[in-house]
């Protein structure tokens, strides 16, 4: 799973907005202001204080307004649009119906601009569909404009400017105003799950043996076919598939059936955008026997300008957009893929990119394989990525995420916890397996995608344990209480994740084919991969082929999922394996065998502090969906 950047600038509320007083006398007191909810930063208590920023330097504030009747109607809306068995279940809103039920008025644009301008700010620009003012400035103004004083803080290895205390706003506006983004400048910037140095991405080559099915290759000797290789636990192990293909994940998964996802488009959003994704995705569907891709059948949205690549990695992205649509099109050939590109990893531009999707309105799922800590999140980044969900939920769309590949995240952050924007009530969060694949295309068994690895001894008789190394993401969200659908299915108290999980294990991975940069030169190249970004997409491809089916969108899935839970459309995964893991062979330099090659042991089910149990699970959700889940959800 990609990770995106974070620019937390924000002041989370359900409430903001301070000025358009209304006009009084000069006698009559005021209303006291209201504070901001969630709006001091999360982390002040360990920031070491440098002091008031200069009241000169510029700020750059997005006012986010609450939806028209209060964010608590809106998601009264949601739930009952997509919870089976409400009288408005599927009952979906055009774009323009949706605007003129829940959308902020121009009535509030112009109140909280007047407001905005009385501080001293500058309005740059009003939101296209009215869900942000666009603000410049001063500090000295912000102050003014917010009731808290901006300081300059150094935390966690930054340098940044932030209030310095939650912030206040008049009462006459708290109604109007969601949130506030950009006072905080503090920033978060990861690199891609896989990443590259520079664009074109450089060449990777998976090394043999490898097997073409799982279990085909017995790993007793090396790749000379002579060299015995040792035991594991007294067993002999399988070499690690060369790649699944799309014909044997639809065998395993769909099993035979005539629904190929026709009628239905498949939103994918990522950052940037593969100059030769188009090439590269029709030589993989005819080198392994999935359908050809029909005049339009996959589009790239226009974008903007992109910008900057130096802190998110292009060529990384490049992967992921490869692995997301050879995934969708690997499980419904005859479904529409657009992909939205992100002018960067950044927040601001990925909620740019998913207002995008929503306000066009064209598919009815939505593959995002990016995300990031829980711990990085503020309560005003939420509330701007809610808005953007539950309108997509309101007009039938569907939002799925990968759950993410660092298991319970303490290895990679000292502290448990999930990761968002999977974590959010509003997505369908998706974990990942280790999967077998039978000779004969059938689904021999699955398990939980968590990996210990073990090295070849240098005597070569031994496996030498080296630890854990990744694994699907889950757990219990630190921001979200539970929601209903998930009462009795997980275990109670808060959001759990993930909802459902496929293959994900990159040693029972996807073989993808993408043009890269070899020694011999620029051209395309084939090599497995996972991740719960391989998860996030095999999932939106094969629910295209449900909503096939049922005849459209159902929205927010997470009520269908859970209602569905014991009825058996979905498998409940195991957490004994028949196999404790395969051998996997690498290249020592990831091209070629001229710099010898490297052996190693991926333990199955290995999954950090995350296990697999009956029932729901923190890293398979409900399990994995067999062939009745394109059936699952009744015709329309």
């Amino acid at each position: 799973m990609h990770k995106r950047t974070i620019t937390a600038a924000l002041v989370s509320a359900s409430a903001l907005v301070a000025g358009m007083l209304v006009a009084a006398s000069a006698t009559q007191a005021q209303p006291a202001p209201k504070a901001v909810p969630n709006s001091k930063p999360t982390w002040l208590a360990h920031a070491q204080n440098l002091g008031h920023a200069n009241a000169k330097s510029a700020v750059s504030v997005r006012v986010y307004l609450a939806p028209k009747g209060g964010l608590a109607a809106l998601k009264a809306a949601t739930a009952a649009v997509s919870t089976p068995g409400s009288a408005s279940y599927r009952h979906f809103l055009t774009v323009a119906q949706y605007q003129a039920q829940f959308g902020a008025t121009s009535a509030s644009v112009n109140q909280v601009s007047a407001w905005l301008k009385s501080a001293g700010l500058k309005v740059t620009g009003v939101e296209p569909q009215n869900r942000y003012v666009s603000v410049s400035g001063t500090v000295a103004a912000a102050q003014k404009a917010f009731g808290s004083s901006i300081d300059r803080f150094r935390h966690d290895g930054q340098t940044v400017q932030a209030p310095a205390a939650a912030l206040t706003v008049p009462a006459a506006l708290a109604s109007s105003v969601l949130t506030v983004t950009g006072l905080d400048t503090t920033s978060n910037t990861m690199a891609p799950t896989n990443t590259a140095a520079a664009p074109p991405p450089a060449g990777f080559r998976n090394a043999r043996p490898c097997s073409i099915y799982f279990g085909q290759l017995q790993a007793k000797v090396k790749a000379d076919f002579k060299t015995p290789l040792p035991t594991f636990n007294g067993k002999v192990l399988p070499y690690a598939p060369c790649g699944y293909t799309g014909p044997q994940f639809r065998a395993a998964y769909e099993g035979n059936t005539n629904l190929d996802g026709t009628g239905v488009t498949v939103a994918i959003t990522d950052a940037y955008a593969a100059p030769t994704i188009q090439a590269d995705a029709t030589q993989y569907a005819a080198a392994h026997g999935d359908a050809a891709y029909t005049a339009g059948q996959f589009t790239q949205a226009p974008h903007a300008a992109f910008n900057r690549q130096g802190k998110c990695g292009p060529s990384g992205w490049y992967g992921e957009e490869t692995l997301d649509v050879e995934a969708v099109h690997a499980m419904a050939p005859g479904a529409k893929i657009r992909y939205y590109a992100s002018a960067s990893c950044f927040d601001d531009d990925f909620l740019a990119t998913l207002a995008r999707v929503v306000d066009e309105n064209k598919a009815q799922l939505v593959s995002n394989s990016w995300g990031d800590l829980e711990q990085n999140e503020s309560a005003d980044q939420v509330a701007a990525y809610e808005q953007v969900f539950m309108q997509g939920a309101m007009q039938g769309i569907t939002f799925m995420y990968s759950s993410g590949d660092n298991g319970d995240e303490l290895a990679s952050s000292a502290l448990k916890q999930a990761d968002y924007p999977t974590s959010d009530p509003y997505v369908t969060s998706v974990g990942g397996t280790s999967t077998a694949i039978g000779a004969d295309g059938s689904l021999a068994y699955e398990t939980g995608w968590g990996t210990q690895k073990y090295n070849l001894s240098a005597d070569g008789k031994s496996w030498t344990p080296v630890g854990f190394l990744y694994g699907a993401g889950g757990g219990e969200s630190a921001l979200f209480d539970q929601p209903a659908y998930q009462n009795g299915i997980a275990p109670a108290g808060a959001r759990m994740v993930p909802d459902v999980a496929l293959d994900a294990d990159p040693n029972t991975g996807m073989l993808i084919g993408e043009t890269q940069t070899f020694p011999e030169g620029v051209k395309y190249g084939e090599f497995r991969i996972g991740g719960t970004s391989l998860a996030a997409p095999l999932f939106a491809g094969m629910t295209a082929l449900t909503l096939q089916h049922s005849g459209g969108g159902v929205g927010l899935l997470n009520p269908v999922i859970y209602s569905n839970a014991t009825s058996g459309v979905f498998t409940d995964v195991k957490g004994t394996p028949k196999d404790a893991g395969d051998v996997r062979v690498d290249y020592a330099n990831g091209l070629d065998a001229s710099g010898g090659l490297l052996y190693s042991v991926r333990a199955f089910n290995q999954d950090s502090s995350l296990t697999v149990t009956k029932g729901w699970d923190n890293v398979t959700g409900v399990g994995s969906p067999n062939s009745g889940w394109l059936t699952a959800i009744p015709a329309t």
